[in-house]
């Protein structure tokens, strides 16, 4: 006897001016209207829920449900015109928790607030669940999240992994194409659990390309508790804007083996770190190859870790290479280290703009010094 297994799968529409909630949904020409509409769906394998070009919706989108490998459920567009925007209201625009298999694309997202709590635009969560696999966040065209620059993990895109009970990660999460623009404090960033050596669980195949950050209060792009992140032709135009605090453009925090290659970072402002680039500590087998960095306040590359550490908790900084990178009127200093071990710096070419005072290397004391540190065949010009 042979079991069957329902493949059916249903497309919804929404309308905001048009649509009816008491409508089935499943037609374009009978759309649901709301945004609860879909939050009270259980969406399965290859569901897709799509929004009318040009419409407008105020509050949350957090479907539920799960797709399957192969057969995500895909949230998107239908129709010509301008594309669904999603205002938020609260602290998410839009979040998929514990949503596995799922692909976010083609809307614009807003969440504007006063600056004294939290707004994000996507939140992606994986809560004491396991493994979500398959999480794809593409062609989003954010701005104007309005956050506070009191906390990293708010801003654009923020992905995060909780797993006080059950140890949680993400596996294949990709974020592609987005346009991310005047969000506090971060532009897409990361958020874990399982940040400290002692309760590491990293999320593999995360990859961050082709994405345009721009005008963030904070940071632009970190992953967090990542294993072979890929970070790869996203381009970085101003960051520590407004938050008065430590931040840089592109770089990594507790996570292994993260390649960075072809971004261009600049126009990151101060000097409070203020870096195009930053290798940053518990981390180790960093890569910096191929990349841009200009005009930014703090300099070209950081380097760092804390000398005096928990070691159950931070490795430091081990194995960082930076190599085949382009430094073009960067300001203040050019590479900046600080405890970092096994570091090496080669092959890379440093443009010194006419009348700027620029220290080339600058090696730092924080609770320790660098060891280990080789810098061979750069060119500065």
């Amino acid at each position: 006897m042979l079991a069957t297994v329902s493949v059916n799968a249903e497309t919804y529409y929404l309308d905001s001016a048009k649509g009816d909630d008491a409508n089935a949904g499943t037609r374009a020409a009978q759309p649901w209207r709301s945004l609860e509409a879909v939050n009270g769906r259980e969406l399965a394998p290859g569901d897709e829920v799509r929004f009318v070009a040009g419409g407008v919706w105020r509050g949350i989108l957090a479907p539920r449900g799960s797709g399957a490998a192969g057969r995500p459920v895909v949230l998107g567009r239908y129709g010509d015109g301008a594309r669904p925007r999603i205002e938020g209201t609260g602290e998410d625009a839009v979040r998929l928790r514990n949503f596995p298999h799922v692909v976010l694309e083609g809307l614009e997202i807003t969440n504007r607030g006063d600056g004294d709590r939290p707004r994000r635009g996507v939140h992606i969560v994986a809560d004491n669940v396991g493994t979500v696999a398959g999480v794809v966040i593409r062609d989003l065209y954010i701005h104007d999240v309005i956050g506070t620059n009191k906390q990293k993990d708010n801003g654009g895109i923020i992905f995060r992994t909780l797993g006080d009970k059950q140890p949680t990660r993400f596996d294949g999460l990709f974020i592609e194409r987005n346009v991310v623009w005047r969000v506090d404090r971060s532009g897409i960033a990361a958020e874990s659990y399982h940040w400290p050596r002692n309760r590491w669980f990293p999320s593999p195949n995360v990859v961050i390309r082709d994405n345009f950050v721009a005008d963030a209060g904070g940071d632009g792009i970190v992953p967090w508790a990542t294993e072979s992140a890929l970070v790869e032709h996203n381009i970085l135009r101003g960051a520590n804007m407004r938050a008065g605090s430590y931040n840089a453009g592109i770089w990594p925090w507790s996570a292994d083996r993260t390649l960075f290659r072809l971004n261009r970072a600049f126009e990151v402002r101060t000097t409070l770190d203020g870096h195009g680039f930053d290798s940053d500590y518990n981390s180790r087998g960093t890569r910096f190859e191929y990349n841009l960095s200009h005009d930014n306040e703090g300099g070209f590359m950081l380097i760092c870790a804390p000398g005096e550490r928990n070691a159950e908790e931070n490795i430091g900084n081990q194995g960082t290479v930076v190599r085949r990178n382009i430094s073009r009127n960067d300001k203040e200093r050019i590479f900046d280290v600080s405890a970092a071990e096994d570091t090496l710096i080669e092959e890379n070419y440093v443009y010194v703009g006419a009348g700027l005072d620029v220290q080339l290397l600058l090696l730092a004391n924080w609770e320790g010094w660098a060891d280990g540190l080789l810098l061979r065949n750069n060119r500065y010009i």
